[in-house]
């Protein structure tokens, strides 16, 4: 299957530090990745790489086969890459409703409308409604940010990445400061991701990992060090050392 998103030889440096070393991947559409790795590794980093918030010193990012590597960070979502953030970007006083509405107009390039005047407009409000449903937030449409839970407004970043009808999805750590018992409120919304939607997810929760991804790459001092399947990862040796070790030996323990 041809590559819907592919990374060449990623290479960024800060001064004398380098921080991403000869990074490559690709992913077909309907790809659940997760990337992994130690506080340092470098991830956070990639994805600012990818995404156009970080130029790099060489290397190329491509979409469909088309490089994209001197785009601003719009013009790669406008052709379909997109990402979440580990810490929420959303407004207090504003509802789910209007935060949707806002994000449909403006991938519409129709953003200098006032927020409210998509309710003048069927297909705004019918697609909008359809993306709250999707991620079970149909009930809180009309509630202010501030007065939702945390969990929940991580969920409403996910709606709004979707809002922007992605062809790849950057999840950077999307059960962040989310309550342990709240986690399956991140994993039943990625459950509703499209089928064909590539999804790429950050994140440290490890019991979370195993349940979404079909592959995992860790990435460590800046280079990966394995990429495979979930079943593989826990046995590579590399890994344990660097990052999974008290992992496996509290799933062993448990």
């Amino acid at each position: 299957m041809s590559a819907v998103f592919a990374v060449e030889r990623l290479k960024k440096s800060f001064g004398g530090l380098e921080v991403t070393r000869d990074v490559s991947l690709s992913m077909a559409k309907g790809d659940r990745i997760a990337l992994i790795g130690p506080n340092g590794a470098g991830k956070t980093t990639f994805v600012n790489l990818v995404t156009g918030h970080l130029q790099p010193n060489s290397g190329r990012v491509l979409m469909g086969g088309e490089d994209i590597s001197r785009f601003n960070p719009m013009r790669r979502v406008r052709a379909g890459l997109v990402r979440s953030f580990q810490v929420t970007r959303l407004f207090s006083e504003m509802t789910p409703e209007e935060h949707i509405g806002l994000a449909i107009l403006q991938r519409e390039g129709r953003s200098g409308r006032m927020a409210g005047s998509f309710r003048a407009m069927p297909q705004v409000m019918r697609e909008m409604r359809n993306i709250l449903e999707t991620l079970n937030l149909s009930a809180l449409a009309t509630v202010p940010v501030g007065e939702i839970a945390y969990g929940q407004q991580r969920l409403l970043e996910i709606a709004l990445a979707l809002a922007l009808r992605p062809k790849v999805l950057l999840l950077d750590e999307p059960a962040a400061g989310v309550p342990h018992s709240d986690t399956f409120l991140i994993e039943n919304a990625l459950a509703q991701l499209p089928d064909d939607l590539a999804v790429l997810m950050i994140e440290h929760d490890m019991d979370l990992v195993f349940r979404f991804a079909k592959r995992v790459i860790v990435l460590a001092a800046g280079e990966i060090i394995f990429d495979g399947s979930p079943q593989a990862v826990t046995e590579d040796p590399r890994v344990r050392e660097a990052y999974l070790g008290s992992y496996v030996h509290a799933s062993s323990a448990a």
